[in-house]
């Protein structure tokens, strides 16, 4: 409490955004001048409706969900002081915190996304382990757009030209967007968001940032702030940046790749490889258990029904979960390294998955891998789009598999499965009743 007094003053602090993340990755919560935040601390006052965490992409409420309490609607925000921090792009003082949310009984309101991560790694930490985790985020930006039955298409850059061609980790390319990408530093380092490289992906104006290794409710509060900071960066640019899983017609999609080792806590080495060099025993399990449950846990990495279409043959997207060395055609990705950095590359995710529940979900994988001591299938060589496509689909084939795992449900927990099943149900719902244009081009004279 005194630390964020303190903060508050030393900065001179006017206002303050209380920040929850939803289970769709979106800030939720509150902005309320300093003195009134103080006050709300004190007296559980930081209040937000507990339905905003059953709460679609669209901003409805699933009917009848069966989770939430309408005889107990409120529930408390609780700051995490380590998230404290200014926001740059404000003219007057403004702070932002990322909050928890409880209940007035003190128990975590277990749909949320942040306490289904934290509810993760208390399964890890009780074997005395600590996951650290690396995130490589794609996104692309892209001309503002008022029409959304209007197609996407790139932004025009410093050269007055708009990028047509595939320019994979063009440098010149990047350049073309230098002033937006400055701020977007600038805004990082003034949060304290820990990003590293900034390299061109093979599509149109498509961007990848890579984020430095760190334990892993850090990684999620990281690429959940540099979301909303380079979507604000985008704005004052005149173009958007979009986490869209699939925005543009014939370019690659847009993922959310997650590296992931284990730190042993008594030793302080990495658990993932033995002192010989190879890979441990508890690596396979590891491995085993994504290989066996990534399936089950996609509606975590791959929400929404635009993510579906990522994830094809032949568009540096996987289609299953097999496993090699260095080979980035498959769905976990053992890269080259040493000893201390052994880690498995999860190259499932999209880019519009919430951080948070995507590493809760693959942390689980390779739990239950661990639980169970599982072994895994043989590493392959070669192309894995040879292979079979065994990751659904489809959304409606993710939840049907998702809904009703019993070991996702031991690890995520109950009430966190239904919340996901009847807000991705309600989703999907809304999606049915829209006519697209295909439908109308391809059907309206032809049937």
């Amino acid at each position: 409490m005194s630390f964020i007094e303190d903060f508050l003053q030393e900065n001179n602090i006017e206002e303050v955004e209380c920040l929850v993340p939803d289970m769709a990755g979106i800030a939720r919560g509150k902005i309320l001048p300093a003195s009134k935040f103080i006050k709300g601390l004190r007296s559980n006052g930081l209040r937000v409706p507990e339905s905003i965490f059953v709460q679609t992409v669209t901003g409805s409420y699933p009917e009848n969900d069966g989770v939430t309490n309408p005889a107990t609607s409120d529930v408390y925000l609780v700051p995490d002081e380590e998230t404290m921090r200014l926001v740059p792009w404000y003219e007057e003082p403004t702070a932002q915190v990322i909050c928890d949310p409880y209940y007035f009984d003190h128990t975590p309101v277990p749909f949320a996304a942040r306490h289904v991560l934290k509810r993760v790694l208390k399964l890890f930490q009780a074997k005395n382990y600590l996951p650290q985790v690396a995130v490589e985020l794609e996104f692309y930006l892209v001309d503002r757009n008022d029409d959304p039955d209007y197609p996407l298409q790139p932004p025009i850059g410093r050269s007055g030209r708009r990028e047509t061609s595939r320019q994979s980790y063009g440098v010149d390319a990047v350049n073309e967007f230098d002033p937006m990408f400055e701020e977007v530093y600038d805004f990082c380092d003034a949060q304290r968001v820990d990003i590293d490289t900034l390299t061109h992906e093979a599509g149109a104006a498509q961007m990848e940032m890579n984020f430095n290794h760190g334990e892993a409710l850090l990684q999620a509060d990281q690429a959940f702030l540099f979301k909303r900071t380079v979507r604000e960066a985008g704005l004052r640019h005149n173009v958007y940046a979009t986490f869209m899983s699939k925005p543009m017609q014939g370019e690659p999609g847009s993922s959310m790749h997650i590296h992931q080792s284990l730190l042993n806590m008594k030793t302080k080495r990495n658990a993932f490889a033995n002192q010989n060099g190879k890979d441990s025993r508890l690596f396979q399990e590891y491995i085993a258990g994504l290989q066996r449950y990534l399936p089950a846990t996609m509606p975590l990495f791959a929400p929404y029904v635009n993510s579906y279409r990522r994830l094809m043959p032949d568009t540096d997207a996987p289609i299953n979960t097999h496993w090699g060395y260095d080979n980035r055609t498959v769905g976990l990705r053992v890269p080259h390294s040493g000893v201390q950095d052994r880690r498995v590359e999860n190259r499932v995710p999209g880019a519009d998955a919430n951080p948070y529940l995507a590493l809760a979900g693959s942390l689980a994988c390779g739990y239950l891998g661990m639980q169970e001591k599982l072994t895994p299938r043989a590493p392959i060589e070669g192309s894995a789009y040879r292979l079979a496509h065994t990751l659904p689909r489809t959304l409606y084939d993710a939840l049907n598999r998702f809904s009703s795992h019993r070991g996702l449900k031991n690890v995520l927990g109950d009430q966190f499965v239904a919340a996901v099943s009847a807000v991705k149900d309600a989703e999907l719902d809304a999606y049915q009743q829209v006519i697209s244009s295909w439908e109308r081009e391809h059907l309206l004279q032809n049937v």
